[in-house]
């Protein structure tokens, strides 16, 4: 007689310990992956073998329609699957990284995930400097939105209709409000929210697990722990070229099929970024982000 497995959807993650949710009965289940099975991700649907009435065994990964994560030599970070877009949360205190967000943004637009970029903590001195930054951004698309999530009514206003029947994944690096615009649009999720750092410049990581939160007017949200890096070397170089959407039209001039864009003649792409058509910065992230993943491949 075969095993009875359940379908279920992956709610929180800690390590190699995942809550998952039945289907169709919302009940939750904890479970464990079978052998020393990685790579399962909140918002992830596996089959499951029950174990007892609380727990259960992940047997299998269902097929996803997408999978953002970043990974350096040493890990992957698995921050969600199949979601319908990102909501990237800076804020002018503490100082977001230019590098950081761009990396962020390569690896939603590689994945073709959209993004919008939520600048917090509208209420300081240094919004409107910080705004200014992400006028490159803005230019290629990406929406971006200011707020404070402070002020609940101004939250729901701006972000109720964006968030309805989405899954969205909330990043960002630490200090930047994420607890407290989450406590803001789920108030059952009581994060836990800790004032940044003023002597270092920097949050300390206040969310130390990923977890998917209903939301009250319909979809979910995903909270994940801050970041401090984003390595993209699972990316291939033509997968790194896709995450630069405003490189796409250029590529199209290239003379060689097989452009690096970086040094070759009459390269579409070079051209454009000498007329000013495309961002020197943004240029030079893409040759960090391809140099880097060169040389992790020759360790």
């Amino acid at each position: 007689m075969g095993e009875t497995t359940l379908t279920g959807r992956v709610v929180s993650a800690h390590g190699r310990h995942y809550r998952v949710a039945i289907q169709p009965s919302g009940e939750t289940r904890h479970c464990y992956p079978r052998g020393k099975r990685t790579g399962i991700a909140v918002g992830d649907n596996v089959q499951i073998l029950p174990e007892g009435q609380q727990e259960g065994l992940i047997t299998e990964i269902l097929p996803r329609r997408n999978l953002f994560y970043r990974s350096d030599a040493q890990r992957s970070k698995l921050f969600a699957a199949n979601i319908d877009q990102l909501l990237l949360v800076l804020a002018a205190e503490p100082v977001f990284s230019d590098d950081l967000l761009g990396r962020a943004l390569v690896a939603a637009h590689s994945a073709d995930i959209s993004v919008v970029i939520l600048l917090n903590k509208a209420d300081l001195p240094g919004t409107a400097a910080a705004r200014a930054r992400l006028a490159v951004p803005e230019s290629l698309g990406t929406p971006v939105l200011s707020l404070s999530a402070l002020d609940y009514a101004q939250v729901h206003a701006q972000l109720d209709a964006l968030l309805k029947n989405q899954c969205t994944l909330l990043l960002g690096q630490s200090g930047m409000g994420k607890s407290t615009l989450l406590n803001a649009l789920v108030p059952e999720a009581q994060a836990a929210t800790q004032a940044h750092s003023e002597a270092l410049g920097t949050g300390r990581h206040t969310t130390t697990q990923t977890r998917l939160h209903p939301l009250p007017g319909g979809g979910d949200i995903i909270d994940s722990p801050g970041f401090q890096a984003f390595g993209l070397q699972h990316l291939t170089p033509h997968e790194i070229a896709h995450g630069f959407p405003e490189f796409a039209p250029a590529i199209e001039q290239c003379r060689f099929y097989n452009c690096t864009h970086q040094h070759e003649p009459e390269c579409g792409v070079l051209a454009a970024m000498a007329s000013g058509q495309i961002s020197a910065n943004r240029h030079a992230l893409y040759m960090r982000i391809l140099a880097e993943n060169q040389a992790a491949k020759r360790y």
